[in-house]
């Protein structure tokens, strides 16, 4: 592996961005257009439904968003004239043929010019509809490949899937690819074309049945995690981007394909600015939770390593590998990009960093109060977070008489509220379950090599990826827990 050097790479390049409202699509974009002002062209896919309501989009979702604030400081009064020139907006989505673009010039031009196609769209929803999730994750991905191969300056396809592909495999998880068929439980007889068939007749049936769409999603969520479960996976997200990732393995054919594999992604690391994130992801939604005073327990082993990663880290590596892969026409490799294996973090220290920032900067509640955290009692088995449930709050309510009328307003507020708090932690605990006692970490020889050919040639530290460089006290403290506070807190 020879890496040249990443702005040169990158520029007089034309690269196609799917999935472009997506989190770690904008961090993406915003360094291109901040680092290398030459870039030829962004072509930005997202979903619309014509070339107005993409444009709108992109002005909202994308270039409205703080993220931007440097680069718009950069350009200044030019950033019109740079966006118009460097950037086009393409209504479209990956579930469809040729990406859904229905503008034939357009395809056309595309076709023609992109040298560099980055895959960034998907469903995270861990329980998502089988037919949405198997529609994004694991088609998409097909037609992404197939838009490819149609491009005929094509340098490299980079395909942004999950660590967590792996299951709930324990040990040390390779950088590893997933041959078509495999499964995680032995269990034998999977076959992508089957699944799409099987999910395209259950929608079918439950529409002839003519019951409520708030029924069919139930039921496509509830297969989704059938299907998922029966191979041997957690939930239809990682089961939906395994299979994709075995679509591109199979059918590539000479195309030079990176798939990149992130763990947990955090608010950025330096760049542009330390903390930004959006949306509620994944360890921050237990934050939120902790810091509005709804949990005060939880279960989960306090040994338990998280593997998380800061988004700039993952973006930066997705550039370097990009220019370190060009040209490798039929070649496949795999990178984890993580923190387990160089500088793992505990679920104990976590939970220590959000005691010790909401108790000096408490959430101010709809009253107008602090609201006051203390230390969470963490449950190490389910048998003894169930047992703890019962004892709390069901044993003492039996038997219960109530004979006034006030008392019993009362309690059916009592009840009411402490129904809330039971549903959000036990939502959590369902959708999580499978990580609280996680049990493997990430090997990254791969995405160590990919560091050191960096280091050698990146002298200005410009694509940093190295996680052994967080501290993670500072972090949290002093970026990631006052960016979730700032951008995602309601």
């Amino acid at each position: 592996m020879e890496l040249g050097n990443v702005l040169e790479f990158l520029e007089n390049r034309s690269i196609l961005i799917t999935g472009a409202t997506g989190f770690l699509a904008k961090i993406f974009t915003e360094k291109i257009l901040r680092v290398q002002p030459n870039v030829k062209k962004l072509y930005l896919l997202l979903r619309a439904a014509d070339s107005k309501s993409a444009l709108q989009r992109f002005n909202t979702e994308i270039m409205g968003k703080e993220l931007f604030k440097v680069v718009k400081e950069k350009y200044g009064t030019n950033l019109n004239s740079v966006i118009s020139e460097k950037v086009t907006v393409v209504a479209g989505d990956i579930t469809c043929d040729n990406l859904g673009v229905k503008d034939s010039s357009l395809l056309e031009e595309m076709w023609r010019e992109v040298d560099v196609v980055v895959n960034l769209a998907a469903t995270t929803n861990f329980d998502e509809r089988y037919d949405v999730s198997l529609g994004i994750n694991t088609m998409g991905a097909k037609n992404v490949l197939n838009f490819a191969k149609k491009c005929p300056k094509l340098k490299v396809l980079l395909h942004v899937s999950t660590a967590y592909v792996c299951g709930e495999r324990e040990g040390l998880i390779l950088e590893t690819p997933y041959e078509m068929g495999d499964t995680l439980n032995g269990t034998s007889g999977l076959d992508i074309d089957a699944e799409k068939k099987l999910m395209e007749e259950t929608l079918k049936e439950l529409r002839a049945d003519n019951i409520s769409e708030e029924a069919i999603t139930l039921a496509m969520k509830d297969l989704g995690i059938q299907r998922a479960k029966k191979y041997g996976w957690p939930n239809t997200y990682v089961f939906t981007k395994t299979m994709g990732e075995m679509l591109l393995g199979e059918m590539k054919e000479n195309i030079p394909l990176v798939i990149l594999r992130p763990t947990i992604i955090t608010s950025t690391f330096k760049e542009p600015f330390p903390g930004w994130v959006e949306g509620i992801r994944t360890i921050d939604s237990l934050a939120v939770g902790y810091a509005k005073g709804r949990i005060t327990c939880f279960l989960g082993d306090p040994k338990t390593v998280v593997d998380l990663i800061p988004a700039d880290m993952v973006v930066n590596s997705m550039m370097v590998a990009m220019a370190a892969h060009a040209n490798q026409n039929g070649e496949q490799i795999i990178y984890q990009v993580g923190s387990s294996v160089s500088n793992p973090i505990r679920f104990s220290l976590l939970q220590d960093f959000a005691l010790r920032y909401f108790t000096k900067h408490p959430w101010i509640n709809k009253e107008g109060k602090p609201v006051k955290v203390g230390k969470v009692t963490v449950f190490r088995t389910m048998a003894s977070f169930q047992r703890f449930m019962a004892l709390r709050y069901l044993l003492p309510l039996k038997g219960l008489q109530i004979v006034n009328v006030a008392l019993c307003e009362y309690f059916q507020g009592f009840y009411h509220e402490l129904h809330r708090k039971i549903k959000y932690v036990m939502r959590m605990i369902d959708l999580y379950g499978p990580y609280l006692f996680f049990k493997a970490y990430f090997d990254d020889v791969n995405t160590e090599r990919l560091r050191k050919v960096a280091q050698e040639s990146d002298n200005d530290n410009m694509f940093y990826f190295d996680p052994r460089k967080i501290n993670w006290d500072d972090y949290f403290l002093n970026v990631h827990i006052p960016g979730v506070v700032k951008y995602v807190f309601k």
